[in-house]
């Protein structure tokens, strides 16, 4: 176990952005064995989501090639988003991130709210990733999908369990695999553009004005392209908890911040670009890359495809583990989840952090199997608008700290652009989106239920508010 100071309770600070101490003014040590390298992955793995591979193919259906201003407006938001979070994060690396800034912003029920909305979000994401990762490997090898579920949940639990340098390790290579892909997929996609490939199916530009121009669906499908675009991003503020757990924190963290612009260019609006750019978008029948790879000759296609997704699939798990573990430990040492989740191994792993975070997330595989399509279904809409909820409960938590900040003197390696301009703008596209969200017909039962497991943990975070504060004032009043 590191003897440094816990990344996730720093010393006391006069920067308004600083977390306020575990009870008693030290908590727990987290490991610090993530590696540079790591870092780098890591936030490069959190933009390249399965959701890019999977899920780009629903977007360009309803918005066609206007789907590129759809990925355009999500990921400015991304980035504007985390500008605001590396403002924070740099001046006061935490584990628990955007939930210990909302509540020194906002007030303890903001962070116990962002933090156990996040957690539930990331422990639903576990019987998600498993339960596509048994598919892909049942379909490759056979066997019994349940087997393969356990099998991959229990080999990253270990991982994750021995130390963050092997969940480090692991998110590296995944994460160079998928970079790799992407790469290539541009590059080949890029040469079939200008003819390269003389056995093609396609070449040209003309699919972004065909069959119905660009715009074929109106301004409208663009927005709901958004919608589904969105949540393709979750991910991308991993780096923020993962930072907390290496050597240097506030370097890593401003490099993923500062990267993020080219990373979601590259990844997201490049590899968009190949796919409209070489196939109607009503063409795309088995997923949008692999539609593509088929349509340019590429031998094995499907199975290359499988292989990338798999790898995306096993990145995400991974990183699900990791992410509920560590934002429950910050939880557990905000005195705002049972203390026994504070426990720590040797190599300063969560133990109990992760099992638990495990055990609830393959309850829920085991669910997908067992329940009704329709329960999984609303169990799964209730983490729908997470992603939104932590970006406004971010930008205000930055609004707050950093007049705060600025007001004091107080400086951070990475500064929000035009505040507090920026990041009011940002404040009202976020609502904006989600009152958008409400009057979709395909986004109403995420949106619904999200704000029904939103106003229960808002609930309770008030109530364990006002129950310590009222127990600090009965201490006090006994001492007087």
């Amino acid at each position: 176990m590191s003897t440094d100071t816990p990344a996730s309770t720093p010393p006391p600070s006069s920067d308004p952005t600083a977390p306020a101490s575990a009870p008693g003014g030290h908590g727990p040590a987290l490991g610090t064995s993530l590696k540079p390298r790591h870092i780098t992955m890591i936030s490069i793995a959190g933009v390249i989501g399965a959701g890019l591979f999977v899920g780009s193919a629903n977007a360009i259906e309803k918005a066609g090639p206007a789907v590129l201003i759809s990925y355009l407006l999500a990921g400015t938001l991304v980035v504007l988003v985390m500008r605001m979070l590396g403002e924070m994060a740099t001046a006061n690396p935490d584990t628990g991130s955007f939930s210990v800034y909302s509540d020194r912003a906002l007030g303890r029920w903001a962070g116990f709210s962002v933090g156990w909305l996040y957690w539930w979000f990331w422990v639903l994401v576990i019987p998600v990733e498993a339960t596509a990762a048994a598919s892909i490997l049942s379909d490759l090898i056979g066997g019994a999908q349940w087997i393969w579920a356990l099998a991959v949940t229990v080999l990253l639990t270990v991982t994750n369990l021995i130390s963050v340098g092997n969940y480090g390790e692991f998110e590296f290579w995944f994460a160079l695999i998928k970079v790799v892909a992407i790469v290539a997929f541009i590059v080949v996609g890029a040469l079939a553009i200008f003819g390269v490939f003389p056995g093609s199916d396609v070449s040209g530009i003309s699919n972004l004005w065909k069959p119905d121009g660009f715009l074929p669906n109106g301004f409208g499908a663009v927005i709901a392209g958004m919608l589904v675009t969105m949540f393709s991003f979750m991910g991308t503020e991993i780096v923020t908890i993962a930072a907390a757990e290496s050597p240097n924190p506030e370097a890593g963290i401003s490099k993923a911040v500062n990267s993020v612009i080219w990373r979601i260019s590259l990844f997201y609006i490049g590899s968009i670009f190949v796919v409209v750019a070489l196939l109607p978008y009503d063409k795309l029948d088995d997923g949008s890359y692999q539609s593509v790879l088929e349509a340019i000759g590429i031998p094995h296609a499907k199975q290359i495809m499988d292989v990338v997704i798999l790898t995306a699939v096993a990145s995400c798990l991974n990183s699900a583990l990791y992410t509920a573990s560590r934002m429950l430990f910050s939880l557990g040492e905000r005195r705002d989840a049972p203390r026994v989740v504070r426990k720590l191994t040797g190599n300063g792993v969560p133990w109990v952090a992760v099992l638990a975070s495990m055990v609830i997330g393959f309850l829920a595989v085991v669910g997908n199997y067992v329940l009704p399509d329709k329960i999984f279904a609303y169990l799964l809409a209730t983490s729908g608008a997470v992603a939104l909820f932590v970006y406004l409960a971010i930008a205000t938590s930055q609004l707050v700290l950093g007049r705060k900040m600025r007001a004091t003197g107080g400086r951070s390696a990475v500064r929000m652009w035009l505040f507090p301009y920026l990041t009011g703008v940002v404040i009202v596209f976020i609502i904006a989106v989600l009152i958008l969200m409400a009057f979709d017909p395909n986004q109403q039962q995420a949106i619904g239920f999200s704000i029904i497991s939103a106003v229960i943990i808002v609930g309770l975070g008030v109530y364990r508010q006002r129950t310590d504060r009222a127990g600090r004032e009965k201490v006090s009043a006994g001492t007087v």
